[in-house]
């Protein structure tokens, strides 16, 4: 079968953490290892496998196998010809919690692999098969790497990937957007942007976004820690309030001032252009470029004592004041006052 033969090629490794294969790009092979914590990336890395060997092999046979629960010969026996010539396409999943005879299965049967038959292994991350891993890997199969998005940066660069891949576009001020909206789950990102790539009729832009999304509590907050910085603070103390009455925790709400101080006082210290700041800070440019006209007139007492009121507030609204709300309100006076003072 042509689509079990054919290897990721090495183009794919670029943009995936620890040179593994991008989720985007992965493809058919005799062996392919899907490794790491991150479900949601596995998952469309594993989708895009199948639906590629079911499109070269429409009567394709699949079988899934459960690692953890496995029966001895269950893949052996998986792999053998068909009585009706079906090309096959193999599924084994729990390879962090895979017991010994899967463990003495899979390490024969990667030993001579069938050319043409696809098996996708799926481990979620642990040290449980680490000499199955390491003969994979020394087959010179195709090693999916999904690790976990935690930085703004990787989540910003995902939604604009997503968007080149699609065909549409979206502003770069948008991505941050959406990023800020949605951004704590991977799984509702991605999401997100299939629902903007279909439903939007032009570029995505931030109005956009708003339109979709400006109701969740890290848009919310982000609204209000925009308007602080910018120094106006009776915008922010009205969209803070606002979200209050709405039911958002405080909590999200000085993280993101908090977050975007932090970031003001990283690109503070830095000369060179957003590109070289960018690099040196493993940010994206344009979040460095933002970040450089935010903090144009800013100095290090305005700074330092904005951080220092938001650090008082995060400890308050975490416990330590009756009046959380009050807390952020005189943080937000501080902050505005600072930027006021630039």
């Amino acid at each position: 079968m042509a689509a079990a033969t054919r290897r990721a090629p090495n183009a794919s490794r670029s943009g995936a953490p620890g040179g593994g294969v991008d989720f985007r790009n992965a493809a058919p092979a005799p062996i392919v290892l899907v490794s790491g914590p991150e479900d949601y990336l596995a998952a469309r890395a594993m989708d895009s496998i199948r639906r590629q060997a079911r499109s070269a092999s429409p009567d394709l046979e699949v079988t899934r196998l459960d690692a953890q629960t496995y029966a001895p010969g269950s893949l052996l026996l998986a792999a053998s010809p068909s009585l009706f010539g079906e090309q096959k396409y193999i599924e084994a999943s729990g390879l962090e919690s895979m017991n010994e005879d899967f463990l003495k299965d899979a390490l024969a049967y990667v030993s001579a692999p069938e050319p043409d038959i696809v098996l996708v292994l799926r481990h979620a991350g642990g040290t449980r098969g680490k000499k199955l891993l390491d003969a994979v890997r020394g087959a010179g199969a195709p090693v999916v790497d999904c690790q976990p998005l935690k930085k703004d940066a990787d989540k910003a660069a995902f939604v604009a990937a997503e968007f080149k891949g699609s065909g549409r576009r979206i502003e770069r001020e948008a991505v941050d957007a959406l990023v800020a909206a949605v951004g704590s789950s991977l799984a509702e990102l991605g999401a997100a942007c299939s629902q903007l790539q279909l439903d939007a009729t032009s570029t995505v832009d931030v109005a956009t976004v708003e339109k979709y999304f400006g109701g969740r509590v890290e848009a919310t907050a982000f609204k209000v820690a925009d308007a602080a910085i910018a120094g106006r603070s009776a915008l922010a103390l009205s969209a803070f309030r606002h979200a209050v009455e709405t039911g958002v925790d405080p909590v999200p709400i000085v993280a993101a001032i908090g977050s975007k101080l932090r970031t003001l006082a990283k690109v503070a210290g830095e000369r060179g252009s957003a590109q070289s700041v960018a690099r040196t800070l493993g940010m994206q440019p344009w979040l460095v470029e933002q970040a450089q006209r935010d903090i144009r007139g800013w100095t290090p007492q305005s700074l330092a004592a904005a951080i220092r009121a938001v650090a008082e507030a995060d400890a308050e609204v975490k416990g330590l004041a009756r009046d959380p709300a009050y807390a952020v309100e005189r943080a937000l006076a501080v902050v505005s006052a600072s930027a006021r003072a630039r």
